[in-house]
């Protein structure tokens, strides 16, 4: 693999693709509740990745809050100033807004979006209803990881990972480069998040494309190996790869993901 030292050029980012989203709840959509969902997009990417799906939530009547991670949806170079801890914190202050507006709160997330999600779960699960993640990454076996370490103090970043979607004409407008900075953080971040697995008790929704070029089948072991959630399912999606939530199984996603949250948020009442 080629390293670039001083990493691809992007043109810059249109806003309105990147921009946050924040939409109140419509009980009288809910059966009179309002429910709350933080949906969470992943590493190197932007809410772009996640807005069909955060819409299609919105118009079923749920308060959305989809943050733009710090670092992301401007350069990629503005990454590698930022940690895990960041993002942790960015997604604990969308949950707690959700949890003081509304009934009952879930989160979706996609890739680290999910991993951020199952982070959430393990610490504040007493404010969870549940937790849907689609392709979500804990783990890896990819051996240059642990270089990481090391990498990351001379290579400012390597090749992107975006746009891992088999449905033709889409996009979701991520980073060209991977920060390596930022990676190291985020890997710290997945080991952790792994001892902490068992702590997890909510309902999990887990989404995972049988071919994905990003994330491979260690975070869906650690997954079934590591959680104490007594509701837990994996679906295979047969016709996606990583970013399955603009590919072509979405809609499914979407529908399927309403479902469980309509299932988990009576649940929680009663």
């Amino acid at each position: 693999m080629r390293i670039p030292f001083r990493g691809a050029q992007a043109a810059p980012l249109d806003p309105t693709l990147v921009a946050p989203m924040s939409t109140p709840a419509q009980p009288e959509l809910t059966g009179g509740r309002r429910i709350g969902v933080l949906v969470q997009h992943g590493f190197t990417g932007n809410p772009a990745s996640m807005r069909p799906w955060a819409e299609d939530l919105a118009a079923r009547g749920y308060a959305v809050e989809m943050p733009l991670l710090p670092g992301h949806g401007t350069r990629w170079q503005d990454l590698n100033k930022v940690t895990w801890a960041d993002w942790v914190a960015t997604v604990e202050g969308a949950l707690d807004k959700l949890s003081a507006e509304n009934d009952a709160v879930v989160a979706v997330g996609l890739s680290m979006g999910g991993a951020l999600c199952l982070r959430l779960a393990a610490d504040h699960g007493e404010e969870l209803a549940g937790i849907v993640i689609v392709n979500a990454a804990v783990d890896t076996l990819r051996k240059d990881v642990k270089l990481l370490p090391v990498l990351k103090l001379v290579v400012p970043g390597m090749p992107g990972i975006a746009n891992d979607i088999k449905k033709p004409g889409m996009d979701e407008h991520g980073y060209p480069t991977t920060p390596l900075k930022a990676a190291a953080s985020m890997f710290a971040g997945y080991a952790d998040l792994r001892r902490d697995l068992p702590r997890i008790t909510v309902p999990v929704l887990f989404f995972r494309s049988a071919e994905d070029h990003v994330v491979d089948i260690s975070s869906s072991r650690a997954l079934n190996a590591g959680l104490s959630s007594k509701d837990f399912e994996e679906r295979v999606l047969e016709d996606s790869y990583h970013v399955a939530t603009l590919d072509n199984d979405a809609p499914r996603i979407f529908a399927e993901s309403a479902e469980f949250i309509e299932r988990v948020t009576a649940q929680q009442q009663g």
